[in-house]
């Protein structure tokens, strides 16, 4: 396994906690943002950011069975692996969103 890849890995774990946590990483990338997270680019990004995880594995698993020298059994099966967890934690998210905003419709005015 490559360093730089792990290295890479933390490194974009480290700011989707930042970002989850309302660091300034997210806040200042907003224009006209003051001090604020906007909820829909952030659920927008991480969206686009699963879609393109997706994309990029299935890509290398159609390289790995036509035959491609560049793409390692490994590296393909990380790049599964990492877009699985991706798309399994923003399933986990939506159920989350939808437990909550039921519990809201639910509440007693």
């Amino acid at each position: 396994m490559n360093v730089s890849n792990v290295d890479s890995l933390l490194a974009q774990m480290r700011s989707v906690m930042a970002a989850a946590q309302g660091g300034t990483a997210q806040a200042s990338s907003a224009p006209g943002a003051t001090g604020s997270v906007d909820f829909a680019n952030v659920l927008k990004s991480s969206l686009d950011g699963v879609a393109s995880a997706q994309n990029q594995a299935q890509d290398m698993q159609k390289a790995f069975v036509l035959g491609d020298d560049k793409v390692s059994l490994s590296d393909t099966m990380i790049s599964m692996q990492k877009a699985n967890i991706e798309f399994q934690t923003t399933v986990q998210v939506r159920n989350k969103m939808v437990a909550a905003y039921n519990d809201i419709m639910n509440m007693q005015v």
